[in-house]
């Protein structure tokens, strides 16, 4: 039995993989973008001190979290470093200060928020059904799709409330219809009380005291005062 020979001698080549490009842009979901934020600036750090060592260059990193946490590394000082670049810079006059670069950096970063923001009020005005004139016909199916998706969400949610709703008003209606029941048996019973006390011996609606009957006789029947004539 023969293998097919290959030119790295592998009996069974394996095939390589490649990891796909990324856009380079800001992750909008939290917990990705901190997870990301881990792995890059431990990866970075890690770099950072390959390069010192490997070159025996001076190193000065210093990376702040959108929380603003300070994380650092310097094969020597970060402030001697720092002082370092300072020197340096104050002598070249060609190159830009640090406030300019910082207000070039800042304007860079107002330009891409305000970017966000444009298309973030576009896309809303699309789905409000505005603008729809510079949309392809890709993309006028892709807003279809996200209108459905988004429709069916809110939907199941409406539902989800409803059926909350009537299941509350279920369980109310058990409890009126209990209580109305306990206050019934509670009346009932307050009115056998209410006859058994009319019914005791020595109560006055029980028995009434009636006058004494005589018998009347007409011809034995004379007044007090009546005198027979002579």
């Amino acid at each position: 039995m023969s293998f097919p020979n290959n030119q790295s001698g592998d009996i069974f080549p394996q095939k390589k993989l490649g990891r796909g490009k990324i856009e380079i842009k800001r992750i909008e979901n939290t917990t990705n973008r901190q997870v990301t934020f881990c792995k890059r600036r431990n990866g970075l750090l890690k770099k950072a001190y390959e390069l010192s060592v490997l070159c025996d260059a001076e190193v000065a990193l210093i990376v702040f979290s959108n929380k603003g946490r300070l994380y650092e590394y310097a094969n020597n000082s970060v402030k001697e470093t720092i002082e370092r670049y300072k020197k340096a810079n104050s002598d070249s006059p060609n190159t830009t200060s640090v406030s300019e670069a910082n207000a070039q950096y800042y304007q860079q970063e107002a330009s891409k928020l305000r970017q966000q923001i444009s298309n973030m009020q576009n896309q809303n005005r699309n789905m409000m059904g505005e603008n729809l004139g510079d949309l392809n016909i890709k993309e006028l199916k892709g807003l279809e799709t996200k209108l459905e998706k988004g429709i069916s969400r809110i939907r199941s949610k409406k539902n989800e409330l409803l059926f909350a709703e009537i299941e509350y008003m279920q369980k109310r209606e058990i409890e009126l219809h209990n209580n109305n029941q306990y206050l019934r048996s509670k009346i009932s019973e307050n009115e056998r009380a209410q006859q058994h006390m009319n019914l005791m011996p020595g109560s006055s609606s029980a028995y009434e005291i009636a006058p004494p009957q005589q018998s009347f006789d007409a011809g034995n029947y004379l007044p007090s005062r009546w005198v027979a004539p002579p």
